[in-house]
């Protein structure tokens, strides 16, 4: 393994240990992890800011079991922010806030592959800024049928005149993001709402979507996670690399690259060099996310 090696970012001292190790199976080292970090973290930055992140870490590469890290690290540096978010029975956990360019590449050093992020603000828990959509693929099942079950939802929404973007989850399914930014947004407004769409989803398309979690439910259907939006649960956030074969990333998509994977034209696949590519050509398709205010309707 190398020495380790201290960078200086934004004028703060990172110390980055064994770049030549291996992370993936298809040769992605810790250093190219890092890499990736620090390129993005411009623009993933604003998707994690003022949240309590939870790592997935791989110190042994991600064909290795990893584990999740709530609890901010005790070794952290004394620049690295922290807030309370949900804990345990003992009250609450302090959270890494990961909000700069240093702080990416201190994740990454890590090895903690992928970021994990709440609806809501740090400062404001209980108010949800963003309602989420988890499209999941059960067995017999792909991000293309994802893909079609998401233009399904878009119509529902478009009744109600409610908006939303789409990301792949980096792994086998897809997101979509329903922005709110109001201070009426609630947590339970918010699942609530995903499980009567959901449910209309079933009627629409049967014997291809399920709300039900049970898997005996889900051969051949997707799942539609509508209990994403409970008040202790995360989702994999905007541009986090997973943990697979190889460094794939949940990217965000445009409407018209949903439909062509709809229709089988597209493949929603997208690693670390394709994201880079893409924000450069594109930029950050999920800006709206973070602004664009919304209000549901009452489901009762």
């Amino acid at each position: 393994m190398s020495p380790p090696t201290v960078i200086e970012v934004e004028g703060r001292q990172v110390t980055l240990t064994n770049l030549d190790k291996v992370l993936y199976p298809s040769g992605f080292t810790k250093a190219e992890v890092i890499d990736y970090f620090v390129r993005i973290a411009p623009v993933a930055t604003n998707h994690l800011a003022h949240r309590c992140i939870t790592f997935r870490r791989f110190p042994d590469g991600s064909d290795r079991d990893g584990f999740f890290e709530k609890r901010c690290n005790r070794h952290r540096p004394d620049w690295v922010p922290v807030s309370l978010g949900p804990g345990d029975r003992r009250g609450g956990i302090e959270y890494c806030r990961v909000e700069d360019t240093a702080t990416m590449a201190w994740a990454a050093n890590l090895a903690a592959l992928e970021l994990h992020a709440p609806m809501a603000y740090a400062s404001d828990l209980d108010t949800p800024r963003t309602l989420v959509f988890d499209f999941d693929p059960g067995p017999q099942a792909s991000v293309v049928e994802c893909c079609q079950v998401a233009l399904a939802a878009q119509s529902v929404l478009d009744a109600v005149g409610l908006r939303g973007w789409c990301k792949t989850s980096g792994s086998k399914g897809l997101q979509m993001y329903v922005p709110l930014n109001t201070p009426t947004a609630t947590h339970q407004g918010a699942a609530d709402f995903a499980l009567a769409v959901g449910q209309v989803l079933e009627r629409q398309l049967v014997g291809r979507v399920t709300t039900v979690m049970a898997k005996v439910e889900r051969p051949g259907k997707v799942f539609v996670d509508w209990s994403q939006n409970a008040h202790h649960k995360t989702t994999i956030a905007p541009y986090s690399l997973r943990a697979r074969d190889r460094p794939t990333v949940s990217t965000p998509v445009t409407w018209d690259e949903v439909d062509a994977c709809a229709s089988g034209r597209l493949a929603l696949v997208f690693e670390s060099a394709d994201v880079l590519e893409r924000l450069a050509a594109l930029g950050d398709l999920f800006a709206p996310v973070l602004t664009i205010e919304q209000e549901l309707p009452t489901t009762g």
